[in-house]
């Protein structure tokens, strides 16, 4: 692979990403890392804002020439994993990692900010590079939102991207439209009535209730969900009874959904609803429904991926960069927010490498990747900043 940062500043990204690594911080707790974070940026000439949703930091590179304000996104929370690498590098802090590669995402978007600041000259406008808190289940994006993050300076566009072991290393996937995935949890309590294991007509088994349910769910999918959309319904969890001859009284069921679309993102409470309902009334059951909204899908805007892509081949080659479903997932992102507000692109930097045994897929206990990626990914980013100021917001 070629080799896109000098030797010392792709010395100093692998080496900022390990200490990150070795000390990962839950959503909203990530002061360490909001420490780090604001402490080079200052050395960098930057002026920070902190405690922007409790731990994240905010700073504006302003050129001081008219242009447009260009958002620039990382991630910076880890979770509740432990890790189960033997390297020298490895996690702390017992019971938390970095298992989906936000140690890479701030590192990469540090190393990006030295590099804008030794181009300010090739810039215009401004650039605000957030180093955003709870991602993982957190909805730290939108807690930006609500406290202004995409105002002074009025954001324009926002990208982010985000390292992925489902793409070799040296790989880079962008497609327009969904990316990832909205993300929905549900609980569902079925109410019966309990009794003896022997005498079942006497009783309303939540059990069976629960056990229907959970089949009835999946036909949202298999017979209310357009072929050609996507959607995924999981009972993750499922929890009755105490003993072997007891009918138990309450069965809890929990898991998720995800939906690609916006208009199956708008459907699907009201089909998971009457599907859950029904069942259970049709069983003489009751049933208590709490379903929670995660995050939306993440939408690329059409004409800024195709901007990203055209920067991405210039870094990778044509041949190395994809789309559709090698660039898709359905798992959940709430860089879906941003999106939602302003238009822009959220792209994979593929790190996965398994002639290192960097193969583990995202959350698990041995995940890690190959820190190759990271370089192209601040190659990228750069490049956004400057091609973007190039075409003065309109491309």
């Amino acid at each position: 692979m070629k080799q896109i940062l000098s030797k010392d500043d792709a010395e100093e990204l692998v080496a900022t990403r390990r200490i990150l690594h070795q000390f990962p911080e839950l959503k909203f707790q990530e002061t360490r890392t909001a420490k780090l974070v604001s402490e080079r940026l200052q050395k960098l000439g930057y002026r920070v804002t902190e405690k922007v949703a409790g731990t994240g930091v905010v700073t504006v590179l302003d050129t001081g020439k008219p242009g447009p304000t260009i958002a620039l996104r990382a991630d910076m929370d880890a979770l509740p994993v432990t890790e189960e690498n033997s390297v020298e590098y490895c996690s702390k802090h017992q019971g938390v990692m970095h298992a989906c590669g936000h140690d890479g995402h701030v590192s990469i978007l540090l190393s990006t900010a030295k590099q804008l600041q030794a181009c300010r000259d090739q810039l215009s406008g401004k650039i605000k590079l957030i180093f955003q808190p709870g991602e993982e289940g957190g909805n730290g994006a939108l807690k930006m939102i609500d406290e202004g993050v995409l105002d002074s300076p009025k954001v324009d566009v926002a990208f982010g991207l985000h390292l992925w072991n489902g793409l070799q290393v040296g790989k880079v996937g962008i497609c327009a439209g969904p990316i990832m995935a909205s993300v929905d949890e549900f609980k569902i309590t079925v109410i019966g009535r309990g009794g003896h294991g022997a005498i079942p007509h006497q009783t309303v088994d939540s059990i069976v209730v629960a056990s229907q349910i959970v089949v009835a769910l999946q036909t949202i999918v298999s017979r209310n969900v357009d072929p050609l959309d996507s959607a995924v319904v999981t009972v993750g969890k499922f929890s009755a009874g105490n003993t072997f001859n007891v009918i138990a009284e309450q069965a809890v069921l929990s898991g998720t959904i995800r939906t690609f679309s916006q208009e199956m993102y708008q459907q699907i409470p009201k089909l998971f609803e009457r599907v859950v309902k029904g069942t259970a009334l049709s069983f003489g059951a009751d049933v208590e429904i709490d379903y929670q909204r995660q995050c939306m899908p993440t939408i690329n805007n059409s004409i800024m991926a195709e901007f990203v892509r055209s920067i991405a081949t210039t870094v990778v080659g044509s041949d190395n960069v994809v789309s559709n479903n090698q660039a898709r997932t359905m798992a959940g992102e709430d860089m879906s927010y941003f999106l939602s507000r302003v238009p822009g692109c959220f792209f994979f930097v593929g790190s996965k490498n398994e002639n290192k045994g960097l193969n583990y897929p995202h959350h698990s206990p041995r995940f890690d990747f190959d820190e190759e990626a990271m370089p192209i990914g601040v190659e990228i980013m750069k490049q956004i900043a400057i091609k973007f100021a190039d075409t003065k917001g309109q491309l």
